[in-house]
């Protein structure tokens, strides 16, 4: 995959109407301070569109990103930010399970999860939530360079356990730092992309 173009297109808050767009979405979720923004960058080849923060809960919409005029990148509110009302999150909670359950051209959805540490009750939650909209989740297993190399398998086991994944669920371990999971990324996506076009009758 080779990105040419991006677009933040359309940014939705809690009382927003979500568009209906014409090209295949990928979802991004992922809890405050995973990574997710450093994520959607790397993919992007960008360095700050997606914004990253030093305060975590600050994407508190959910903002399309048109990718070569050929699929959406939608990145979620991040969860379980501990300085946030709890009607706050509910807000974002509903937000988030709305998109999930309406959107129409959603097609594949990341959950990010920090490698270093065992899957928490709100990651959980998320994942059983997406399930139950009818997606099986890839893992993007993230922060990779921040554990060493001979506890990957380790650290991979601990997500599988945690979440009680569906058997067969893909997980990538990903670094923003050193790009490792990148391509991969890159290869589902262009096969997702091969689906999309293969069941659209030509123009």
């Amino acid at each position: 995959m080779v990105i040419k173009n991006v677009n933040l297109e359309t940014v939705c808050g809690i009382t927003s109407v979500l568009p209906r767009n014409e090209y295949m979405e990928v979802a991004f979720a992922g809890k405050s301070n995973v990574g997710k923004s450093s994520l959607i960058n790397a993919l992007m080849n960008r360095k700050s569109l997606a914004r990253t923060s030093s305060q975590p809960g600050k994407t508190q919409t959910i903002n399309f990103y048109n990718i070569n005029n050929e699929l959406y990148f939608v990145d979620l509110p991040g969860y379980g930010y501990a300085k946030v009302s709890l009607a706050e999150k509910e807000k974002w909670g509903k937000m988030i399970e709305r998109y999930l359950h309406k959107s129409e051209k959603l097609r594949l959805v990341f959950l990010l999860i920090d490698i270093r540490h065992d899957p928490g009750a709100n990651d959980r939650q998320m994942y059983q939530w997406i399930l139950n909209q009818g997606y099986e989740p890839v893992i993007i297993a993230t922060k990779l360079d921040k554990i060493n190399r001979s506890q990957i398998q380790k650290h991979l086991k601990m997500i599988r356990t945690g979440l009680q994944v569906v058997p067969g669920t893909q997980i990538i371990p990903f670094s923003a730092q050193t790009k490792q999971g990148k391509e991969e990324i890159y290869q589902l996506l262009d096969s997702y992309l091969e689906q999309e076009k293969a069941g659209k009758p030509e123009q």
